[in-house]
């Protein structure tokens, strides 16, 4: 494994792997708030709502540094950070760096598979200028978007996508990871098991008590025992733990859905407790959509109630919804729809789904702009 900024282009992959990068930027929302106001440079910044139901949807490295976290609620970060500045959203801010940010992309290859405004998975297993080290494009790449947007970047390099992932987040902020062939299974050993891509706490807890802290102890565990604790999920788990990874970048990936949930520590049953609750949801669910640039028409209000079954609303929309005032009033409608509950829930989730590209939906709406392009 590589960690520092030197490479000169000696990480050639072994005939039949593929070169992958991940490319992430470094506290995307807010890093362009702090290049676009130099009185907040250095200074602890959170994008999102500063009101009493306003939540975070970045937070500098200043602020991180107080244990502010994107999708906590605001009032939380105030009290971790006295100090902290906060800046209303800027989308067409956001969405103008991260054209210019692909743009930087699609001048080493075509195969960029993005997960967000400020992420995305490059293929240059055959990159466009021959250049040919994985390493030396993942520093030019870094290099051109410093110059461009006067933002940084960290990347990873590996050989297939999990591991590229992990690696761009080991050196940040403005870091470069490589892992070569022949190291992934080593890197993953020593690896904390929630830094494996979709172990959350609950997972990470699940693991803990069954002696899996690591990726290495993961490993130590067979395909029968995952099976049996963790069902669907431990195939990933298996493959994981070994630094396998056989999904392709894939340049026209389409997403099914954007959504998220929440578990409470307390059962929920009050009409004033579900709809507050279902305001912070709208609220971190609609960041997501911006930053994911989702166009979609169906809203999903999922409930989970304390007895584990599962209910769902869904509504949909007869053209692309256009703003967060529309999804907003769409899922409030869905939790009215429901109310009073026959029992209280520990659990709720919001999904926008039917997903368009950004071209299907503007042929859709030929009389309205767009607000996700």
């Amino acid at each position: 494994m590589s960690a520092d900024h030197d490479h000169t282009g000696d990480d050639e992959e072994a005939d039949g792997l593929r070169k992958i990068i991940h490319v992430d930027m470094d506290a995307f929302f807010a890093s362009v708030e702090q290049r676009d106001n130099p009185e907040l440079r250095g200074k602890p910044v959170a994008v999102g709502g500063s009101s009493g139901r306003g939540v975070v949807a970045a937070a500098s490295y200043e602020a991180r540094k107080f244990g502010v976290r994107s999708a906590m609620p605001s009032v939380t970060a105030k009290r971790l950070c006295p100090d902290l500045i906060f800046c209303k959203s800027r989308f067409e801010a956001y969405r103008e760096a991260s054209q210019q940010i692909r743009a930087v992309f699609r001048h080493h290859t075509e195969l960029v598979e993005p997960l967000s405004l400020d992420e995305a998975y490059l293929d240059v297993t055959e990159d466009k200028l021959g250049i040919g080290s994985a390493t030396r494009i993942a520093e030019l790449i870094r290099q051109e978007i410093r110059a461009k947007t006067r933002l940084t970047a960290s990347a990873g390099v590996s050989y297939n996508k999990f591991l590229a992932k992990i690696a761009s987040d080991q050196n940040k902020p403005d870091g470069l990871c490589v892992i070569r062939p022949g190291e992934g299974a080593d890197f993953v050993a020593r690896l904390p098991i929630r830094r494996f891509h979709g172990v959350g706490p609950k997972g990470a807890e699940k693991m803990a008590r069954l002696g899996i802290e690591t990726g290495g102890d993961l490993a130590a565990k067979d395909a029968a025992f995952l099976r049996a604790n963790f069902g669907s999920f431990a195939d990933y788990l298996y493959r994981a733990a070994r630094g396998i990874d056989l999904r392709p970048v894939r340049a026209s990936r389409i997403r099914k859905s954007v959504g998220g949930e929440r578990t409470f520590h307390q059962d929920l049953s009050t009409g004033s407790e579900l709809r507050a609750t279902l305001e912070d949801i709208i609220e971190i669910v609609w960041t997501s959509i911006e930053r994911a640039e989702a166009n979609g028409r169906t809203v999903t209000l999922k409930l989970k109630y304390n007895d584990f079954q599962i209910m769902s609303r869904a509504k949909t929309a007869p053209r692309v919804i256009a703003d967060r005032g529309e999804f907003a009033a769409m899922a409030r409608g869905l939790l009215e729809e429901v109310l009073p509950l026959p029992m209280p829930i520990r659990l709720m989730g919001l999904a926008l789904s039917k997903l368009e590209s950004a071209e299907q939906a503007e042929d859709a709406r030929p009389d309205a702009q767009l607000s996700l392009l």
